[in-house]
């Protein structure tokens, strides 16, 4: 097989009428189905861009997949209030919030500090 040089893949598929371009600085990915949530750390995003449709492919192996069943459960023991500072300070959506919150005991200060240690440096 003969390897392909990028810069001659996107010419060729910008002949065909398709431009690509990479998306810098991806945080995260996340993927919600109906059962689970599916949340890829770190990826490399390119998007195929044709016909005015996009195309987006996700590339990462550090995942992380939480159940949606699992991570409701339980959400009650918390006060709203609680839950929503932590999604305000911690700048996380409420599922993450709760998995927080539920990691540190309820104790919103030790929360804040379990999402400031995940995101990346």
């Amino acid at each position: 097989m003969i390897p392909l040089n990028p810069r001659e893949i996107r010419r060729t598929l910008k002949k065909l009428g398709i431009d690509v371009k990479e998306l810098g600085d991806v945080v995260s990915v996340v993927i919600e189905t109906k059962d689970s949530r599916i949340t890829i750390e770190d990826p490399q995003v390119v998007v195929f861009v044709s016909g005015g449709q996009k195309v987006y492919q996700v590339i990462g192996s550090n995942e992380k997949v939480v159940s949606k069943e699992a991570s409701t459960t339980g959400s009650e023991a918390f006060n709203e209030d609680d839950i929503r500072f932590v999604m305000e300070q911690g700048g996380v959506d409420r599922l993450e919030a709760i998995n927080a919150l539920r990691e540190a005991g309820g104790d919103i200060a030790k929360a804040l500090l379990i999402i400031e240690s995940r995101k990346p440096k």
